[in-house]
């Protein structure tokens, strides 16, 4: 079995390709901004996960109490984009969910790349993970988000946490 080809599969069907936002006071605009990719599956069977983490030696394996499952989650911008979305590149998902991974790739490299601490490149970062998953539920919308961001002065980050907020 191609281990590789299987864990697409199994990411079309059970993952999360997630950007959250969460009011902050310490964040440029007022917005944390939190990518993060995830996997659950019920603890009986839940040594792919153990699989998925040692292959890509990154993330973490945690119990996810909403549903009583353990979860694989990787949160490092750095993991997502050298270890986790080159999978997705190699193997890409055969679902609709792959222009979600592609957009996901977006916001990553733009985090990466220092965007989100520039007005232009937080809103594209905003209005990109919008178009993300159009039937999920959102928290926060877009207007919330970009209408009550703060125009600078809470700035704490430093160069050396770049992608990692």
């Amino acid at each position: 079995m191609d281990l590789l080809s299987y864990i697409s599969g199994f990411a079309d069907g059970e993952a999360c390709f997630c950007v959250s936002f969460h009011p902050s006071r310490r964040h440029r605009f007022g917005w944390e901004v939190r990518p993060s990719f995830s996997v659950s599956q019920n603890a009986d069977r839940a040594e792919l996960l153990g699989r998925i983490q040692d292959l890509w030696q990154c993330g973490f394996i945690r119990p996810d109490r909403s549903d009583k499952t353990l979860k694989f989650e990787v949160r490092s911008v750095a993991d997502l984009i050298t270890k986790v979305l080159p999978h997705f590149r190699e193997y890409p998902l055969i679902s609709s969910k792959q222009s979600d991974v592609m957009l996901f790739e977006r916001i990553c490299r733009l985090i990466h790349e220092g965007q989100h601490l520039r007005r232009e490149g937080f809103e594209a970062i905003v209005r990109t993970a919008m178009e993300m998953n159009p039937s999920g539920k959102r928290k926060y919308s877009a207007d919330d988000i970009l209408g009550s961001s703060g125009s600078g002065e809470r700035i704490v980050c430093a160069a050396s946490n770049r992608g990692s907020t």
